[in-house]
């Protein structure tokens, strides 16, 4: 079988790493300008993490040649870029049985479509699963075990992707048919990382910690329930477990970027410093938008929103979340 991860970035490198072994064939695509030497000659990449590849795994710029006789293509770019990746895909003669697991986790702005809605838009008759869990990179490359979810409405396909991608010890895969909920749950929690990193710089203690991760799955699960995810699913791998995993660990780069705003910096010079994407950023803006079309109340994800978008300092946006209208606490159960 053979593996194509569309991609080259910590995410896709790390994924071509830790599957190299399930398949005989491993290729990486990526842009020209986006293939160092080192990755192209060595196999080698040392930012934004260090990934040393097989020699077997081919990386190229050819897309066409890329997902030639692929049977998974794991598409692993920023959610800005999936739709010109599916529209090149599209013109490299992608075939339907090829199935496409999408592994990016965000919404498309302006459109707020999820990543499977957009896929689907430009390869409507295209087999696609979704990826996603608690899976930062650097434990992963660590070999340190971890789980995640395969969602796709198809169960047999998210069983095909499951059986090909599990990694004994280190990658264990769950089969999921809420494809919404899984969606959902990935992209979200990224907006509240970033509360999260904002508030342990911050110094406001666990408590802080613990009642801002609950008030934001609140959010997530308001949000996806109308959206046409199932309750369940939000409390999963996708959700609760990458919203967890996302919101404790300073390697999470949205983690970064709150706790980056937390000491007063402007989002350019955050992004620009961090050298990477961190989805949650323009996620926040997603949310806010998905919400008042929803008429739901997301106050943490506004925040972010605020605290992004805006010059209000940490200390306003404390203010104003804290004091807020009081009200009772939602019910999902």
């Amino acid at each position: 079988m053979k593996l194509t991860v569309i991609g080259a970035g910590c995410w896709g490198l790390t994924l071509a790493w830790l599957l190299t072994d399930n398949f005989e064939q491993v290729t990486v695509w990526g842009r020209e300008k986006d293939l160092s030497e080192d990755l192209i000659k060595n196999k080698h990449a040392s930012k934004p993490l260090e990934v040393q590849l097989k020699d077997k795994v081919e990386i190229t710029s050819d897309l066409k040649e890329a997902i030639k006789d692929a049977n998974i293509i794991l598409n692993v770019v920023a959610t800005s870029g999936t739709r010109d990746v599916c529209e090149n895909l599209k013109t490299a003669g992608i075939k339907p049985e090829q199935i496409l697991v999408n592994a990016s986790k965000g919404i498309e702005l302006p459109s707020l479509m999820r990543m499977s809605e957009v896929i689907k838009s430009v390869l409507p008759e295209q087999k696609l699963a979704i990826l996603s869990g608690p899976t930062l990179a650097k434990e992963v490359l660590l070999g340190l075990p971890t789980a995640a979810s395969v969602a796709c409405e198809d169960i047999k396909i998210a069983e095909f992707v499951q059986k090909a991608c599990s990694v004994p010890n280190r990658f264990r895969l769950y089969t999921n048919t809420d494809v919404i909920g899984v969606e959902l749950g990935g992209s979200l929690k990224n907006v509240i990382a970033i509360a999260s990193g904002f508030a342990k710089t911050m110094g406001l203690g666990d408590n802080c910690t613990g009642s801002l991760l609950t008030r934001g799955m609140a959010e997530i699960v308001r949000v996806s329930i109308q959206l046409g995810a199932n309750p369940s699913t939000l409390y999963g791998l996708s959700g609760m477990g990458d919203l967890i995993a996302t919101c404790s660990s300073p390697m999470s780069r949205n983690y970064t970027v709150g706790s980056m705003l937390a000491k007063g910096k402007k989002i350019d010079d955050i992004l620009s410093e961090l050298g990477s994407v961190a989805e949650g950023v323009k996620t926040s803006k997603a949310i806010c938008e998905l919400a008042k079309k929803l008429g739901i109340e997301v106050p943490v994800s506004a925040a972010i929103y605020e605290a992004v978008y805006t010059d209000i300092t940490p200390r306003a946006l404390l203010e104003k979340l804290m004091n807020r209208k009081l009200k009772e606490e939602e019910r999902y159960v």
